[in-house]
């Protein structure tokens, strides 16, 4: 059986030198123009020693942008930043892909051009859901409830194509060694996957799942022109209700169909968000690590040929205990990694692990909670028992 720290065949053309992913996370850190920086660079190179670094979600255009200070992949500028990062990454080892997103409705008038309603697949607001739309005089954010959307009308969707289309040649330009599209967590994809929210009568509504899934396949086809579908990833959340999602009826169905054409498309993996069950009551804090028989991770394996990617609150031990079902392929760790720029390392050796102040991970204060947190000195206690992952 595989470990975290066997290498990997991604697509045709990569290999990842671990199982360990870096999950993609906003961090609200680009500069004036949601350009990328060097201190981005710096951040992402530190991370390396993961097998593949996904980044934080990153615009396509001006009105897919739902949060303040969230970098973008549409202007020169924005390119020319991304390439220093993806240098960095290169230099130190890694590969990276480019994670890219359209938030839909789950944005604010005061973040869209000309303070525009946002768009989405319907009207229908995202009325529990807050997002956030500046920092205050202390580098703080600042939450404003998601405005009321627009839908968006059935001529205008080639144009939305073409923005991803764009991305995707822009991404290229840049140095990625690939791209990982956005379908999950409540954002634009998932709004029309969704066949409780999608009530749209036209060929992307929400009536069967070749209609709900039609915008997220014409945006991956898109992809595999670009770069190569070997080159292409899609996140995808099931049972998700991040962004105000209703409880969807057929989201499996849906997940299934998709699974079979994303397969068909020979992309390169699919990076699933769901969460492990605990044991015990919801209380409790720990995972069970010997029996992880989740039905549904099982029938993705099943309908799906490419990588999995499975994400979902994994230690150490969960995460090997999951490979070793034979159902996924890369286990994805998010949070850890902003405290634990050596992560993998601390792992592979039991070395303790390092836990960020949450106050400082989406603030404006320079190095502070981003790029300082020190490697792991294993001197006499190399030895320790590692910390949760």
């Amino acid at each position: 059986m595989p470990t975290l720290f066997d290498h990997h065949d991604l697509g045709s053309r990569l290999v990842l030198k671990n199982r360990v992913v870096m999950a993609p996370m906003t961090r609200t850190r680009t500069s004036d123009g949601d350009v990328p920086n060097a201190l981005m660079a710096t951040y992402y190179g530190q991370r390396a020693g993961a097998g593949l670094i996904v980044t934080e979600a990153t615009d396509v255009a001006p009105h897919s942008k739902g949060y303040v200070r969230t970098p973008g992949i549409y202007t020169d500028a924005q390119v020319e930043g991304w390439r220093s990062v993806t240098r960095e990454v290169h230099r130190n080892g890694g590969v990276i892909f480019l994670q890219i997103w359209h938030v839909g409705r789950l944005a604010h008038t005061s973040l869209m051009p000309n303070g525009e309603a946002p768009c989405g697949a319907t009207d229908e607001r995202a009325s529990e859901s807050d997002v956030f739309v500046a920092h205050d005089a202390h580098g703080r954010l600042v939450f404003e409830r998601a405005s009321p959307p627009r839908p968006i009308r059935t001529d205008e969707i080639p144009g939305l194509v073409d923005d991803f289309t764009l991305a995707f040649r822009n991404a290229n330009r840049a140095g990625f060694d690939g791209v990982e599209i956005h379908a999950a967590n409540g954002y634009l994809f998932e709004q029309f996957m969704n066949s409780s929210l999608n009530t749209r009568t036209d060929g992307y509504g929400g009536a069967t799942p070749q209609t709900r899934t039609r915008l997220l396949l014409e945006v991956v086809d898109a992809a595999g022109r670009e770069m190569g579908p070997d080159r292409v990833g899609v996140r995808l959340s099931p049972y998700g209700h991040y962004g105000s999602m209703p409880a969807d009826p057929h989201v499996e169905e849906t997940l299934l169909y998709l699974c079979d054409a994303l397969s068909r498309r020979a992309v390169a993996y699919l990076h699933l968000v769901y969460q492990l069950q605990p044991r015990g009551n919801a209380q409790d804090s720990e995972f069970n690590e010997t029996h992880l028989g989740d039905d549904l991770v099982r029938k993705v394996r099943e309908a799906f040929q490419g990588s999995l990617i499975w994400t979902g609150g994994f230690t150490g031990g969960t995460a090997q205990t999951a490979l070793e079902t034979g159902w996924v392929d890369l286990i994805g760790f998010g949070r850890p990694f902003i405290a634990n720029p050596d992560l993998v390392a601390r792992l592979q050796n039991g070395w303790p692990l390092a836990e960020a102040d949450r106050s400082a991970m989406y603030t404006r204060n320079g190095e502070k909670g981003y790029t300082d947190f020190p490697s792991f000195d294993p001197g006499p206690e190399a030895d320790a028992p590692g910390g949760r992952a």
